[in-house]
């Protein structure tokens, strides 16, 4: 039965909502999203030219915060923009009151694309790695490394076209002048490239974990069709130097990687790998089911990023535009996991 509106129904719903378990209430309750203001205001300082007019911008945490919503429920930015509009829980996120005014998804299409543009996602991502472990939070017991990929839209091309395009230069019809609206819907740097008997068009998510905390300490996007064994040395920093221990499956073993793995000292848990004139003995097939027994931690962080974060899917057509979707994806799983591990960060 309908009833005639109240004072206090708001507060009353946003209470019920409490009772749910609403997890962006936890996520506000345990991380103070001021903490990120003074690198996000630093990094725009030098995009900003005040000697425009204009109204005035909208507060970079607002916004910081709008994209980090937008990368837990994997969201467009029309979509994240209604979202705020008919969610009391979004609202109550955001510090956003009925009355007060909520960007437009323009708008935050500029945020995100002045961040892209400025690589400032991934100087926040460090910004927060760099807290964590200067507060001890990380560890440094032993690192995990592996790669998932994350789908964007597929492009429909012709054969010459994919040809070109799989040689590494655009299509020669593309960048003519009556087609620059058609070039801009067609994403260049996105692969193919297949798992498990299955095709996949898009690009990888490569991260190094932390194996007692399954906090994200490093990352790097690249096409879908890179093998994963080839990012290794560029995941791999000072912090891995000395006696830690390294896991991973047998796509992270070869005799390179394997001399990488001894000139920094580290104590190589990757799996072990058979071919077809040499299988692994017993005793390695033993070893590897107990290294797989830690090494499958790093599939928790994948399976919340899917389930929870519907993660496997973006809606961008760029490499510098993926690359930061998947960095907000990386930098919102920890945290989200600070929650679980019952962290709070404050400025």
């Amino acid at each position: 039965m309908s009833k005639s509106r109240g004072l206090f129904d708001e507060q009353f719903r946003l209470e019920k909502l409490s009772t749910k378990q609403d997890p962006l209430e936890r996520l506000k309750g345990h991380i103070d999203f001021e903490y990120f203001r003074k690198p996000l205001e630093t990094g725009l300082r030098s995009s900003t030219d005040s000697s425009k007019g204009g109204r005035p911008a909208y507060d970079v945490i607002l916004m910081f915060k709008i994209l980090i919503l937008q990368r837990y429920y994997n969201v467009s930015d029309d979509g994240i923009e209604y979202a705020i509009l008919d969610r009391l829980s979004f609202m109550r996120f955001l510090g956003l009151g009925i009355h007060d005014a909520v960007p437009d998804a323009k708008t935050i299409w500029l945020f995100r694309d002045t961040l892209t543009r400025l690589k400032l996602v991934e100087k926040l991502f460090k910004y927060l790695d760099a807290q964590l472990d200067k507060d001890g939070i990380i560890v440094h017991k032993g690192k995990l490394i592996d790669a998932s990929i994350v789908e964007v839209p597929i492009s429909r091309n012709g054969r010459q076209d994919n040809d070109d395009l799989k040689s590494g230069s655009i299509p020669a019809a593309w960048q003519k002048p009556e087609n620059k609206h058609k070039l801009r819907q067609k994403d260049t740097d996105a692969k193919w490239t297949r798992k498990n008997n299955q095709n996949f068009f898009g690009y990888k998510n490569h991260i190094k974990a932390d194996v007692k905390t399954k906090l994200i300490t490093g990352y790097k996007v690249t096409s879908a069709n890179v093998a994963d064994g080839t990012v290794v040395e560029g995941l791999l920093d000072k912090k891995e130097d000395g006696r830690q221990r390294l896991y991973g499956d047998c796509a992270y073993r070869s005799k390179t990687l394997d001399q990488i793995y001894r000139q920094k000292k580290i104590i190589n848990q990757i799996n072990e790998q058979g071919y077809n004139n040499k299988k692994i003995t017993a005793a390695q097939e033993k070893q590897n089911t107990r290294k797989s027994r830690i090494r499958v931690r790093i599939e928790h962080i994948f399976g919340f990023m899917a389930n929870s974060m519907n993660r496997k899917f973006l809606k961008y057509r760029s490499f510098s535009r993926n690359e930061i979707g998947i960095g907000l994806m990386n930098l919102t799983y920890n945290l989200f996991r600070l929650i679980q591990l019952n962290v709070e960060l404050k400025k």
